[in-house]
């Protein structure tokens, strides 16, 4: 497949993912979830992830790696995780925020969402992303904007 066009692709600045993020962090605390954790999935999620433990005064930051994107528009038939230094039990008794940079097939945050479930008690699993898109089987909790076109982040493009 090839890429996109330019004028079809969403384009997030730095500044943009700034404003992003703020904007994310607004909603959450709008509704009332304060995360004891927040889990980026790597790579995709770890700048967002970062800059929402910051804004909501999180210092429990982790990361689990989702192999899924081969290239633009080209994915493996499902999402895969690699293998990580995450402790399971200390997500028992936990409120966790997992963070990605974009909700598309939803498999990803999917598979994430299940393996928090999976390890047992733990306390809630919310999801957040900057974007949707609208095919998504997995609705984000907290989402900053839906868009169907290729999105171009700073920390993969630039």
């Amino acid at each position: 497949m090839t890429a996109p066009p330019p004028a079809e692709r969403e384009i997030l600045t730095w500044e943009l993912n700034g404003q992003a993020c703020r904007e994310l962090a607004r909603l959450v605390l709008d509704d009332g979830f304060v995360p004891d954790i927040i889990l980026g999935i790597a790579r995709g999620g770890l700048i967002p992830a970062g800059a929402l433990a910051y804004a909501l005064d999180c210092k429990r930051l982790i990361s689990l790696n989702v192999a899924f994107y081969t290239g633009v528009g080209e994915t493996l038939a499902e999402p895969v995780m690699l293998p990580s230094l995450l402790e399971s039990s200390g997500l028992i008794d936990q409120r966790v925020l997992v963070v990605d940079d974009v909700a598309d097939s939803g498999k990803t945050l999917k598979l994430v969402d299940d393996y928090c479930e999976q390890q047992g008690r733990v306390a809630e699993v919310r999801n957040a992303v900057i974007y949707q898109k609208p095919h998504t089987i997995t609705a984000p909790d907290y989402c900053w904007r839906t868009t169907d076109k290729w999105i171009n982040f700073p920390w993969s493009t630039e």
